[in-house]
């Protein structure tokens, strides 16, 4: 592995201007990094956000031990963390890439668990009242699950997402970012309702082995159900947030609502309303649905990786980065190189950061190149600049002690 020790000489002109755009920007980079370098805690507003869903999520907990019993909540949520499990790992496989903040993953996932589900069971009962005609053609519980489940639980997480989005605007800059944001929201309400769900069926009776049929349908057949409705909500976000349209937002999330409360409806009500029988509306409708899934998601991964080198070549040419490093950021072989080479100097944290530095990086110069750039963006991506030139002088000071270096 190749990188270079002798990056550009930062100038003593303070003076910020753009050597792509022509504008003002960090084309000549201060001596000192300036003040409101790239934070690497979470803000007061994520703090606050993350105090608050937690007690939420505790409220929750103790309405939920009210109704089944301390004890009873406790093994349900353990059975429970198996579909969730499932989620999170294929949520990190979608997220590999360019990996999002741990605290804001963990915010999605208390506002899915938490706010949303109670959410939820506070307007349903207020839409059924305002909505339900029991004169008319549908059934209560049918009408509560084909026409209030997919309306209010996706209002209630799609406001988690939409609340990431606002205080997120480093990172949620794109349809990857927005899916895993989606995902991990849904995913978090997956794992609440699924205990709703199976405390029901444990404690009737009069039905036995209906709490193992439960959780072979909804952890086994249907983990990513929620997962993959929320990601539209968080997908046309992202996608408002890469055209640099924020301020369009409500057009945007109503254009990922409509598709989450249809993928929603079709899944409550698939069996009954199009389908007669369970099998073939799984293996006919939401088996197809979830692999085209899969390969939108393998393609907008493709996508993202030629923009990220697409731009780290323009600080290529810039001078601030190598075509060795560029391909060691940018492609996967060059990365699985680069961990290697870092681990065999006892360097794998220091090369973390320093890819983590430079995914940041071409983010920001995609909004900048893109026309929706900010003085804020302008004056992160010099932060940014100098955090690079640190990270990489880090990694080359030699093999720690203990470690062999290769």
């Amino acid at each position: 592995m190749r990188v270079t020790s002798q990056p550009p000489e930062p100038s003593p002109n303070p003076a910020l201007h753009d050597p792509w755009t022509g504008g003002t920007a960090p084309g000549s980079m201060p001596a000192q990094a300036p003040p409101g370098a790239p934070p690497t805690r979470p803000g007061g507003v994520v703090t606050l956000a993350l105090v608050v869903c937690t007690s939420v999520l505790l409220a929750v907990a103790w309405f939920l031990s009210g109704v089944f019993g301390s004890g009873t909540v406790l093994w349900l949520g353990a059975l429970a963390m198996v579909p969730l499990a499932l989620c999170l790992l294929g949520l990190r496989w979608v997220d590999r890439w360019d990996p999002e903040p741990r605290s804001l993953l963990a915010l999605g996932l208390l506002w899915g668990a938490g706010a949303s589900v109670a959410g939820s069971l506070l307007v349903g009962d207020v839409f059924m009242e305002l909505f339900f005609d029991p004169a008319g053609r549908l059934e209560m519980d049918l009408f509560g699950a084909v026409v209030q489940a997919p309306i209010v639980e996706e209002l209630a997480k799609g406001a988690g997402v939409l609340l990431i989005f606002w205080i997120n605007r480093a990172h949620f800059d794109g349809p990857i970012d927005g899916i895993v944001y989606g995902g991990i929201v849904g995913a978090g309400f997956a794992f609440t309702e699924n205990i709703l769900y199976f405390g029901s069926s444990y404690a009737d009776p009069g039905t036995p082995g209906e709490l193992a049929t439960v959780f072979v349908l909804r952890g086994l057949f249907s983990p990513f159900a929620h997962v993959m409705f929320t990601a539209w909500t968080g997908f046309a976000l992202g996608l408002c947030a890469e055209r640099g349209r924020r301020g369009r937002w409500p057009l945007y999330l109503l254009m990922g609502l409509v598709p989450a409360m249809i993928g929603h409806f079709l899944w409550n009500g698939g069996v009954g309303i199009f389908f007669t029988d369970f099998l073939s509306f799984y293996f006919l409708l939401q088996v197809p649905l979830f692999m085209a899934a899969v390969i939108a998601v393998v393609l907008l991964q493709r996508a993202e990786r030629k923009l990220t080198q697409r731009r780290l070549a323009d600080y290529r040419d810039a001078g601030w980065f190598t075509d060795a490093e560029v391909a060691m950021f940018a492609t996967p072989a060059g990365r699985r190189r680069a961990r290697q080479w870092a681990a065999g100097i006892g360097r794998s944290r220091h090369m973390k950061q320093f890819t983590t530095t430079a995914m940041n990086l071409a983010a920001v110069r995609q909004r900048i190149v893109a026309g929706h750039g900010s003085g804020t963006d302008l004056a992160r991506e010099t932060a940014l600049l100098h955090q690079s030139h640190r990270q990489r002088a880090q990694l080359l000071i030699g093999p720690k002690p203990g470690s062999a270096g290769r």
